[in-house]
């Protein structure tokens, strides 16, 4: 017999609990933990409003929050399910009411992504590259603004996009190593490009 995990284990399992029977203070440590990362993925697939539609996001996971199962990593997954939905609405509304969009710069560094699986994640973390992750096929763009954004992993952004794991794979790979060939090769190096390429290949 397995030995009981407790919320003193899990501290997430816990501050969920205490979400769905209604615990303000939890609630609000979920949204802390993950609101600026979703502000910055909506910003980063185009919509304009970001901020608007980041509250559109917290309203859909208030609404099914008592229904959720699952641990943290399945969490997140739902949340930028809802986040994807969310933007698609404000992109096509938005399409529908021509702006000016809105500029990348504010958007800010971000937090680690917390696993070592790719090193090359890791240097992705400038305005710059974000930017420049933006300018990818839309696919791949996706795919790393959900892992890095997200923190998410290949089984959770599979079932975001409902493609493959190995195919989210392929357009990661194919995405690094087109942000990997603008860059000069001694400073590739530098910043692990050139590590997770061998890995890659093996």
């Amino acid at each position: 017999m397995g030995a009981l995990v407790t919320d003193r284990d899990d501290p997430f399992q816990g501050a969920l609990r205490a979400a769905q029977g209604g615990d303000e203070s939890a609630l609000t440590k979920l949204y802390r933990s993950l609101h600026p990362r979703i502000v910055r993925y909506v910003r980063a697939r185009g919509a304009t409003d970001a901020e608007d539609v980041a509250h559109e996001v917290w309203l859909g996971v208030a609404a099914g929050l008592g229904r959720f199962r699952g641990g943290e990593q399945d969490f997140r997954a739902w949340v930028f399910t809802i986040a994807r939905r969310r933007v698609a609405d404000a992109v096509r509304r938005a399409t529908r009411r021509p702006t000016v969009p809105v500029s990348l710069e504010r958007l800010g560094a971000l937090g680690e992504v917390g696993n070592v699986e790719e090193e090359a994640m890791r240097s992705l973390e400038t305005q710059e590259a974000l930017e420049r992750i933006a300018r990818l096929p839309r696919a791949q763009a996706e795919v790393l603004l959900l892992r890095l954004l997200g923190g998410l992993d290949v089984e959770g952004v599979s079932r975001i996009l409902r493609k493959r794991p190995g195919a989210v794979r392929v357009l990661q790979h194919r995405g690094l190593a087109t942000l990997a060939a603008q860059e000069p090769q001694d400073e590739l190096q530098n910043r692990g490009f050139v590590t997770f390429e061998r890995r890659d290949r093996r």
